[in-house]
């Protein structure tokens, strides 16, 4: 008789034999097994087709080895894990997940345990380690041997992870690297601190999306070695310097050590681009006193740099603000000093007449870089954070961006849950630039609306090299860095940049307003830019949802094109954008906007040139993207 996948998952096996999980809908199937070399490995398959070929997983701890020479103890029956949560930002509001999970008791020859718990949904699977202790008893991280094992064909989407300490003023690590697109699988990364988060292969018709959730402070970040030999990709660990002066590297715990979950999307890019898991393993939001509102930012940096940060200008930029009914101003580095205390109050004092909240700059580092903007080492104690945020508060700040952080250690990881946890009893909004990928904060802070952690647009405005790969570059960022966490790239500029000749068109940099996912969009587009567009532009720019209630993926491919749809209420917002040095057709598929009349806002004749036209009901569109080019296509 053959066994069903659901029943064969129901049964208790017997030590040393696998089991198998399968999604809700039979598609995804992980087994997990003691292999001859009594390791415990597992393998997932989708539709009977295999994404990972035999993998490791095991902990080292200082006191147990956890990954070698075990014996499967017991396997619990699986469960349907079934929840639902809300956004605040980000590819929906509501967020319905239903999974199935198994928990595997594993021992060691001396007698200690860990337990596996695997949780499979229809578009992926995650995998979190529990190494129980006693209160007292002092656990201490020492390695994990969870790997990825793809077939030899697998293709791999992946951005290098800069050495600690180099970069401007010793301030990497920032996940501000170029990626390497469609390498072999295998392919030794460039630098010896490995590959970041989330991470993107392809194996036969299946893409996989690594990454890592539920980061509650108590533990380093991951990312993946620099040695993939075979096609085998394995957890890595942070360089010695990424700490907090003073602090310790690799997790420890106080008896039982937990893991964050690692997350493994898998299926179509649809499945991908669509996915939440990323916040779905993320801890429940925390409770908040105060209400934390997405929108649109003014911000005068990106063009005009620190020179701007000044009285008069910062003035001039919260009418832009007010004028584009742009809800945020942000004011950047070292206003303390050219701006002052006295003279903020009386921005935000005008800004509130306005109906604009300020958010300000600080720097977040004590002695782990050389960067000198201020204010600089303000938020290191608890005290001077409770001071500093009070006073904030009383000024009528609305929210901080907290710059130039030291790392993914364990004392770094805590530094920013301390930040997220007393800017949200302060009632501020968060921003981190300089940063760590997020991994699920978004979920659980509702204070906590971006980070940076990509290289952006800033980095256009200091050289002509980084313009020129800018388009397929932010081609990458829908199907990687965006793809679960919340980016603060500061996209959109329709006018010149001050030394740098533009490389991609208008439509281009229109689509990233709503193609790129953040709590809050700061726009880098100044006034002066802004008033060489047409009306009808500002005016779709005015509009924008502050909010999305749902994301379809319509076409695309990393690195050189992406259509992505996203519906605020009953109105489909549909953008695109070709990398592509040549022409591309897309089509619209649009059963699912009802055959509604639309406007198209696309590139005209010439690259700083919009063409704004109706689309009338139709079940089928065709548009043709010019090359660096894109559009924004509205159906209310």
């Amino acid at each position: 008789m053959r066994l069903l996948p659901s029943l064969l998952s129901a049964l208790t096996l017997a030590p040393g034999l696998a089991s198998a999980l399968v999604s809700p809908d039979g598609r995804v199937q992980v087994d997990v097994s003691i292999d001859a070399q009594q390791r415990l490995v597992y393998r997932v398959q989708q539709a009977g087709k295999p994404v990972l070929l035999d993998s490791r997983l095991g902990l080292q701890l200082a006191d147990a080895d956890l990954s070698n020479n075990l014996r499967l103890v017991k396997t619990s029956p699986p469960r349907r894990h079934q929840e639902r949560y809300q956004l605040p930002a980000g590819k929906r509001q509501q967020v319905q997940v239903t999974a199935n999970e198994q928990r595997f008791e594993l021992e060691n020859p001396a007698g200690q345990r860990l337990l596996l718990d695997v949780r499979v949904s229809n578009d992926g699977l995650a995998l979190r380690y529990t190494a129980p202790g006693e209160a007292g008893e002092k656990r201490r991280f020492v390695a994990e041997t969870t790997c990825l094992q793809f077939a030899p064909e697998a293709r791999a989407w992946l951005q290098p992870m800069s050495v600690a300490g180099t970069g401007w003023k010793g301030t990497n690590p920032s996940y501000e690297e170029h990626y390497e697109k469609d390498i072999p699988v295998g392919t030794p990364s460039p630098s010896p601190a490995g590959w970041v988060f989330p991470a993107l292969f392809r194996t036969g018709p299946t893409w996989v999306a690594l990454t890592e959730a539920g980061m509650d402070g108590s533990f380093h970040a991951s990312r993946l070695q620099a040695d993939s030999s075979g096609g085998n990709y394995c957890l890595g660990l942070p360089m010695a310097r990424e700490v907090f002066t003073g602090g310790h590297l690799l997790a420890e715990a106080d008896g039982t050590m937990v893991t964050p979950w690692r997350v493994i999307a898998l299926g179509t890019l649809a499945t991908l681009v669509e996915s939440t898991l990323g916040t779905d393993l993320a801890p429940p939001a925390l409770p908040a006193t105060a209400r934390f509102e997405p929108g649109a930012a003014a911000w005068s940096w990106a063009l005009l740099k620190d020179e701007a940060t000044v009285f008069d200008v910062q003035k001039r930029f919260i009418d832009y603000a007010a004028d584009m009914r742009w809800p945020y101003l942000l004011i950047d580095a070292e206003w303390d000093t050219r701006i002052g205390d006295e003279k903020l109050k009386e921005l935000v004092s005008y800004a509130k007449r306005k109906g604009v909240g300020v958010h300000v700059w600080y720097n977040s580092s004590g002695d782990w870089n050389e960067s000198p903007q201020t204010p600089k080492s303000a938020l290191l104690t608890p005290e001077a954070r409770q001071r500093e945020f009070s006073r904030l508060r009383d000024m009528g700040v609305q929210g901080v961006k907290i710059d130039f952080f030291g790392g993914d250690g364990a004392s770094m990881q805590a530094y920013y849950l301390a930040l997220l946890r007393d800017t949200l009893a302060a009632g501020l909004m968060v921003n981190f630039h300089g940063a760590t990928l997020p991994r699920g904060w978004a979920r659980t802070f509702p204070n906590f609306m971006t980070a940076e952690a990509i290289k952006g647009f800033e980095f256009v405005t200091f050289g002509q090299a980084d313009q020129d790969k800018v388009a397929g570059h932010a081609a990458m960022l829908p199907f990687t860095r965006n793809l679960f966490d919340p980016m603060d790239f500061t996209p959109m500029v329709f006018g010149d940049i001050p030394n740098i000749q533009r490389r991609t068109r208008n439509g281009f940099e229109l689509a990233q307003a709503v193609l790129f996912l953040s709590g809050i969009q700061h726009f880098a587009e100044i006034p002066e830019g802004m008033a060489t567009v047409p009306a009808e532009v500002k005016n779709l720019l005015r509009q924008l949802p502050r909010r999305w209630d749902e994301t379809r993926f319509i076409d695309g491919g990393p690195g050189r094109f992406a259509v992505i749809a996203r519906r605020a209420g009953k109105s489909w917002w549909v953008a695109g954008f070709n990398a592509d040095d040549t022409p591309r057709e897309v089509v619209l598929d649009a059963l699912f906007l009802r055959q509604r009349a639309g406007q198209l806002f696309t590139d005209g004749a010439g690259p700083r040139d919009f063409r704004i036209e109706p689309l009338p009901k139709s079940t089928t569109t065709r548009l043709a993207l010019q090359p660096q080019g894109g559009f924004i296509a509205r159906f209310p």
